[in-house]
């Protein structure tokens, strides 16, 4: 088992976003995290999935280039939609 708030595998990332590779599918989960924010609980409960179980609190660095730097995991999440960058990791 992986510990709390600690990002997935890429197995695990693999399988997460399987339901995702259809684009209609993580633009529809992009919309729900644009039009409802990170507190619907759609979104919350994706969230937590992707961070075994914990949504990190604060900032988070990531591995894009120019981008290493978001203040909360939201804000990471939406640059992700924006970018349609479902794999970035943090």
């Amino acid at each position: 088992a992986q510990e709390p708030g600690t990002p997935l595998s890429d197995q695990e990332y693999h399988k997460f976003f399987k339901f995702l590779q259809n684009t209609l599918r993580a633009s529809t989960a992009c919309h729900i995290r644009e039009q409802y924010g990170c507190k619907n609980s759609l979104i919350q409960i994706l969230d937590k999935y992707e961070n075994h179980g914990i949504i990190p609190q604060g900032p988070v660095c990531s591995k894009q280039p120019g981008n290493p730097f978001f203040r909360n995991f939201c804000t990471f999440s939406f640059y992700r939609c924006i970018k349609k960058k479902y794999f970035l990791k943090v």
